[in-house]
């Protein structure tokens, strides 16, 4: 306690500052390795008369629990640095600054680029008319049943119920094309070669 003691106002302050912004740190990353992030997804529309439809970009500011506890955490210890090495005090506040700045904005930009990364995953059906799939279940002749096919559609490997207006079953392996699209249903047809 008397190292503490012997600290200026200031140095004090930067290391109140950084510790507890450090201990805040410290608990996010843990939440983020371990889970519990207590970050959210949620679709930012409301429907109602002349509501308008937000449409934003990813939804992460700069200004975030994480960015301003990175400035804290950063600005607090790069002050608390340059004032033991004897720097102007206006100097230490001005670099300080500038490295929590420097920590927000970086926080902001990873987790800008990280949420860029997600993708909803949702196949958009009627782009996959045209193209082929491979049977997987064999498909009863005149839509008397379902078969299943699989394909690479939108940059992912999917199986997908399928029906047929052919006269005969379509076997197993054989290579069809899809025609027409019905609800979460296929229509195919055997590709002609």
């Amino acid at each position: 306690m008397g190292w503490f003691n012997s600290l200026s106002a200031l140095e004090k302050t930067y290391f109140i500052i950084a510790c507890v912004a450090s201990v805040f740190l410290i608990i996010q990353i843990l939440f983020m390795v371990f889970g519990g992030d207590g970050d959210a997804d949620a679709d930012g529309d409301i429907d109602g008369d002349g509501a308008s439809d937000g449409g934003g970009d990813s939804g992460v500011t700069p200004f975030s629990v994480k960015g301003i506890v990175a400035f804290f955490a950063v600005g607090g210890w790069t002050g608390l640095l340059m004032l033991s090495y004897d720097v102007h005090v206006a100097v230490s506040v001005i670099v300080s600054l500038v490295a929590g700045g420097a920590a927000l904005v970086a926080v902001w930009l990873i987790l800008r680029s990280i949420l860029k990364l997600q993708d909803n995953g949702t196949l958009v059906m009627e782009k996959i008319v045209g193209k082929t799939a491979t049977v997987y279940v064999s498909i009863p002749p005149k839509r008397s049943g379902r078969g299943k096919v699989t394909m690479t559609a939108q940059g992912r490997f999917t199986e997908l119920d399928a029906v047929s207006d052919e006269e005969e079953r379509i076997p197993v392996d054989e290579t069809v094309e899809v025609v027409e699209v019905v609800g979460d249903c296929l229509i195919v047809k055997r590709k002609e070669a």
